[in-house]
């Protein structure tokens, strides 16, 4: 038996009709899909009936495959020589552990190809009418990471961002943003600076809140909201106020 094919595919920010045509098409024909918890349900039922589907998502409170349980998975499929789609939420190269995965395949002689995503590091803040850069507020964009996965990660320099762009865009931030607002504040970011959560982004649950650096922590606590949130920090965050398009702020 010949070893098989990875597909590391990025299955979006939520919205299933943000899959885009090659992802549709590998998810069709895969023999494996080994699917993250932000995976939207209604892309698995493109799934061919005789697919296997194989849960590996981190949930809070329950047993979480280590990325080593998951390397095996994948790595062992292939080997059968299953095609598999690796299928993460959002982009498979921004935080979704996909550089690594590729590192393992590499070593192994297994072919792969990367299918990107829809990040909702973007769709998020389109959907709640925040353009992440604009002629007259903002010129630089920062994507980070607010969780701190593993030891040996590399630490976020929150001094050197503040400094460096008008717009800060936080993933997997909400638990740690009430440090992430004193540290951007001690780096000089102005107290009243602008701040939006966007809590389910891309789906008709989704929320909208902004408030000011300072508040903004209190505000999500009082608000209720919880993970997945993509956090947002700018002058750019204003213009939410008007161009939300998808549905309104709170």
């Amino acid at each position: 038996m010949g070893c098989g094919k990875v597909y590391l595919v990025g299955a979006g920010p939520g919205d299933p009709k943000l899959l885009t045509l090659k992802a549709y098409e590998v998810i069709r024909e895969a023999d494996v899909i080994i699917y993250d918890r932000l995976v939207n349900p209604e892309i698995l039922k493109l799934a061919k009936p005789e697919a296997k589907l194989i849960y590996a998502g981190k949930t809070r409170g329950e047993h979480q495959m280590s990325q080593d349980e998951i390397n095996d998975l994948i790595v062992k499929a292939a080997l059968e020589g299953k095609v598999v789609a690796r299928l993460k939420g959002g982009d498979p190269f921004l935080f979704g552990r996909g550089g690594e995965e590729a590192e393992i395949l590499f070593e192994k002689g297994i072919p792969f190809e990367v299918i990107p995503g829809v990040t909702s590091a973007l769709a998020a803040p389109a959907y709640a009418g925040i353009p992440l850069t604009h002629r007259d507020y903002a010129s630089s964009i920062a994507i980070v990471t607010g969780s701190k996965a593993e030891k040996t990660g590399k630490p976020v320099r929150w001094d050197k961002i503040a400094e460096a762009v008008d717009t800060i865009v936080v993933l997997m931030g909400l638990k740690p943003l009430r440090e992430i607002a004193r540290a951007l504040m001690e780096a000089g970011l102005k107290p009243d600076i602008p701040v939006a959560v966007i809590e389910w982004g891309t789906l008709e649950r989704q929320r909208v809140l902004i408030g000011k650096l300072s508040e903004i922590a209190d505000r999500v606590e009082a608000e209720g909201f919880d993970s997945p949130s993509v956090i947002v920090i700018g002058e750019v965050v204003e213009l939410g106020r008007k161009l939300s398009w998808f549905k309104r702020q709170t």
